[in-house]
């Protein structure tokens, strides 16, 4: 007795489809080994299930496989068109990576011209190359801390000081309690 043969049509089912898309898989794989050991290929195969999950067989390996397969020559004129495609896209991309070349550029001196101007401001020697604090020696940092210790200092003295004007406006604007008693004394 045999087998019934089967209709080639999607089965309608989920779960029927999900168990036919596993064992028709596994023979799948078992016949690219056996193609693959009888007769000496390299075999690839990819498959995905209906969900979306990947499944793959390669003899020796897939990415290999893969690799062999992308690097190929084709034909010519398929290769032909192709690179005409391909040279377009990398003139363009070069095009692109030079301009932000030239935009990093002049960013970089206008950081370093700020930075120049900075240290300059500070009274702190000037670094020709770059001002970073790493490259300061270190009686240039303790110059800087110096003068970081000295703003802060002075940032400290005038917050006290806008603290305390704007308490005294705060009492110059508010009526006088006393007098305000005095007045309901008399009355």
């Amino acid at each position: 007795m045999g087998r019934r043969k089967i209709e080639m049509k999607m089965v309608k089912d989920s779960s029927s489809r999900q168990v036919t898309f596993s064992k028709r898989r596994t023979g799948l794989f078992k016949k690219a080994n056996e193609l693959a050991t009888l007769c000496g290929a390299e075999i690839g195969v990819i498959v995905f299930s209906p969900g979306g999950k990947p499944f793959s067989f390669g003899h020796p390996d897939v990415e290999s496989i893969a690799d062999r397969f992308l690097n190929q020559e084709g034909s010519k004129s398929k290769a032909g068109s192709s690179n005409s495609k391909n040279d377009e896209t990398v003139e363009r991309l070069s095009q692109q990576l030079d301009d932000l070349n030239k935009k990093l550029e002049a960013e970089k001196k206008r950081g370093h011209m700020l930075d120049k101007a900075i240290l300059k401001a500070k009274g702190l020697p000037l670094k020709s190359k770059s001002s970073n604090v790493h490259e300061l020696s270190q009686a240039d940092l303790q110059k800087m801390k110096e003068s970081l210790e000295q703003l802060r200092e002075k940032v400290k003295a005038r917050a006290c000081e806008m603290e305390a004007s704007s308490s005294l406006l705060l009492l110059a604007n508010e009526p006088d309690i006393e007098t305000d008693r005095t007045v309901a004394k008399n009355e």
